[in-house]
């Protein structure tokens, strides 16, 4: 059987869990919003290039009213908003408690899918993405837990995560409607990371923080490394190939081989942070393993 939106969608956790071990090590001296503010601009900047390159203009002007809105509100919601409020869910809850909240995204987005585009799995393919997301979760509850911070409740932290893995869900699933008739998956992320530059710089404008977050690069430019080849290879390699797996297979399965950085990172974090594991961490990486083996041999 054809696997290529399979293969795209692991490819795209490779890609975003390398990712994030280079916008760590930026967070690490900006802080994770003027991270995501500048990450970007340096996406559009790289995507654009790659559309001059590949097909001999910056933006996809005439992709057609109807696409631009399905990939700008893919941006706006799935970029910018959900990231907002994943960092925020973050805040309330602390690390692991929120990735948690982001395992149900997978689920949110095979159920929009089977309401939209009538996409239903068979029973194995759903004991695949339970049997994988379970693996998942397993791992993020064996990772150490950073402490929830003091200014916001618990329940607004699930709220906030909630409304982080509904973004997610709901961008794919837009994203999937303008993937339509096989439209380019790097034109289309360059329309999808228009919307998200739009959204959060109008948001540090109008909180004021435009500026401070131009002093703030301007005052540690050794930054801009680890964030041009993090945001190379994570909005733009990665969100280009996630595209591609929606335009390839099904919503449901695409969306949760996409969740697998939680599994990809174990052993990068062991070489690069020094972290340790415990035999539980291993054994929800051989479950959800055998949740991705079960999805490739339906």
């Amino acid at each position: 059987m054809n696997f290529i939106g399979e293969l795209a969608a692991v490819l795209t956790s490779i890609s975003w869990s390398g990712t994030s071990v280079l916008f760590t090590k930026a967070t690490q001296q900006v802080g994770s919003i003027i991270v995501n503010r500048i990450r970007v601009i340096l996406a559009l900047i790289f995507l654009m290039l790659l559309n001059w390159a590949f097909y001999g203009y910056l933006l996809p002007i005439n992709a057609g009213v109807d696409r631009w809105v399905w990939f700008a509100l893919s941006g706006a919601i799935g970029y910018a908003l959900g990231d907002v409020f994943l960092f925020q869910s973050f805040l309330c809850l602390g690390t692991q408690r929120a990735m948690l909240m982001m395992s149900l995204a997978p689920l949110l987005s095979a159920g929009l899918a089977w309401m939209f585009f009538d996409e239903t799995l068979t029973g194995v393919q759903m004991l695949g993405v339970l049997i994988t997301l379970t693996g998942i979760a397993w791992v993020i509850t064996r990772r150490t837990q950073s402490g929830p911070s003091q200014v916001c409740s618990p329940l607004q932290g699930v709220l906030f995560g909630l409304g982080a893995a509904t973004g997610q869900a709901v961008g794919f699933v837009l994203s999937k409607q303008g993937l339509a008739d096989n439209f380019s998956p790097i034109a289309g992320n360059s329309i999808r990371m228009l919307a998200a530059v739009i959204v959060l710089w109008a948001l540090a404008s109008f909180q004021g923080k435009a500026r401070e977050t131009i002093d703030s690069m301007r005052a540690r430019p050794k930054v801009f490394g680890w964030l041009a080849m993090a945001a190379f290879t994570g909005p733009v390699l990665g969100a280009t190939l996630s595209l591609f797996a929606l335009q390839h297979t099904q919503v449901g399965i695409a969306s949760t081989l996409i969740a697998l950085p939680p599994v990809f990172l174990l052993p990068i974090s062991w070489l690069v942070f020094k972290e340790k594991f415990d035999l539980g961490a291993v054994l929800g990486t051989a479950v959800a393993i055998g949740g991705v083996a079960l999805l490739f041999l339906t």
